[in-house]
């Protein structure tokens, strides 16, 4: 039986569950995925060896590139990267880092757009919105 198309806000959560879900291993995958694509269009097989990942686990790291807004189109049955590495790698997730609000907040204290969204996010927490 066929499955019924998702709809764009089920999709849209469910990329961000993806996005928001990710392991220190998973993260260091994802991170040698790209540095495998950088080099070249890699065919699936390819990649799922190096990496030492199943064809669901592969599909599930294209996913999480893609709710990263990493575009990673099929071209001639080979992967591709379109972008550079470095601006991929800029975009992947980072994982938790288990920090306490004290961390975050002396961490929030600079100038830079990472400081400033840090910040942000602490005053959220703070002050309840």
């Amino acid at each position: 039986m066929a499955r019924k198309p998702r709809s764009r806000q089920a999709s849209k959560r469910g990329a961000a569950n993806a996005f928001k879900a990710v392991t220190e291993e998973r993260a260091a995958r994802v991170y040698r995925l790209l540095k495998l694509l950088g080099a070249g269009p890699q065919a699936r097989t390819t990649l799922t060896r190096r990496l030492r990942l199943d064809i669901r686990g592969f599909y599930r790291d294209l996913e999480l590139l893609r709710a990263a807004q990493i575009d990673v189109p099929l071209k001639d049955q080979r992967y591709t990267l379109s972008g550079s590495v470095r601006d991929a790698i800029a975009r992947l997730p980072f994982p938790d880092p288990h920090l306490t609000l004290g961390d975050a907040r002396e961490l929030a204290k600079g100038r830079s757009p990472a400081h400033r969204k840090l910040k942000s996010q602490v005053n959220r927490i703070i002050k309840g919105r």
